[in-house]
């Protein structure tokens, strides 16, 4: 892109499991003069180009220096994440919603309408007792987590309305593999499952056999969230809001899948569903997302592939540690 003027991104939760990659993906890109923010310090490798602060993202003075420079496109991904939001709602409402529509405010004053994806999630919606989901189906939050997101879905589609931002509201399923470490995450076993697996480490699973989930590579939703910067705005809905597709898996099928992939023996999983667990993040039925599809974003294809991506990406992760 020599000669034309690079597009200037804000990231938000910059130093995160997908917020790291994003950022990587920008600079590699070339297009991009990428301003990135985690309340973690910078990584001990940042890509060459790319301006990092660190602080709290709720934070006003950090929001004023992030704002300092006019942005074309924010990617906000700084949440608390659902178990730790349960925990302390007061603090999830101040990072998860409260932030969220006080820096979308101060970037919808430059001018023009910059576009502003938004991680939502799929806590969105109930996934209990539900045939299906699909472009319709309305939110129903049962976690705090999922209302907030939701709350700030609204109002980023409010301030697209009248013209101060462009909004894309993406609403993220299951993401493996995330590294194993705390991530006050309740769902996260989905991902420690491929950790333990891929070891040759038994693996007790908190659901049964017959759970189902929705999940998405990182990689796919790197791929995913860089395309939402440039989706087409009047082919959006009105709410702004899309729930990517994403691969619903079957707990049985997917165990297989990665032992097959690994080479270990099926002796290494055993089954102690927890009931509360298995309700809210083990019974997710069909997902049809036609809307989302028809704008471009797109799953793994198909169980192998993901479980093929998923250990790519556990490799990467080793060689940066």
């Amino acid at each position: 892109m020599t000669g034309a003027r690079q597009k200037r991104v804000l990231v938000t939760g910059a130093a995160g499991f997908i917020g790291e990659a994003v950022v990587e993906a920008l600079a590699a890109g070339g297009g991009y003069a990428v301003t990135a923010t985690d309340a973690k310090p910078a990584p001990r490798i940042l890509p060459e180009g790319v301006r990092y602060l660190a602080g709290d993202i709720a934070d006003t003075g950090l929001q004023t220096e992030l704002c300092s420079e006019k942005a074309d496109a924010v990617i906000h991904l700084a949440t608390l994440p659902s178990g730790a939001a349960e925990k302390d709602p007061a603090a999830a409402k101040r990072i998860n919603l409260d932030a969220t529509m006080a820096l979308a405010e101060r970037v919808s004053d430059q001018g023009r309408p910059p576009r502003f994806v938004f991680a939502s999630s799929i806590a969105v919606y109930t996934t209990h007792n539900v045939e299906a989901v699909d472009d319709e189906t309305p939110v129903a939050p049962e976690l705090f987590y999922g209302a907030h997101k939701a709350m700030a879905e609204i109002w980023l589609a409010a301030l697209t309305r009248r013209g101060a931002i462009d909004a894309v509201s993406l609403r993220l399923p299951g993401i493996v593999a995330r590294p194993r470490a705390p991530s006050g995450m309740t769902s996260a076993f989905w991902s420690d499952l491929f950790h333990a697996l891929g070891s040759g480490e038994r693996f007790v699973s908190p659901v049964s056999a017959k759970a189902t989930t929705w999940l998405l590579s990182r990689m796919r939703t790197v791929e995913n969230i860089l395309h939402a910067l440039t989706a087409d705005s009047a082919a959006m809905p009105e709410s702004r809001a899309l729930a990517l597709p994403a691969l619903r898996c079957e707990m049985a099928d997917l165990v297989k899948a990665i032992l097959n992939h690994a080479g270990q023996n099926e002796d290494l999983i055993s089954y102690a569903p927890d009931d509360p667990v298995e309700r809210i993040f083990g019974s997710y039925p069909p997902l049809i997302t036609n809307k989302a599809r028809a704008l471009g974003f797109c799953d793994d294809g198909d169980l192998e592939t993901l479980v093929r991506n998923v250990f790519a990406d556990i490799e990467i992760q080793k060689a940066e540690q």
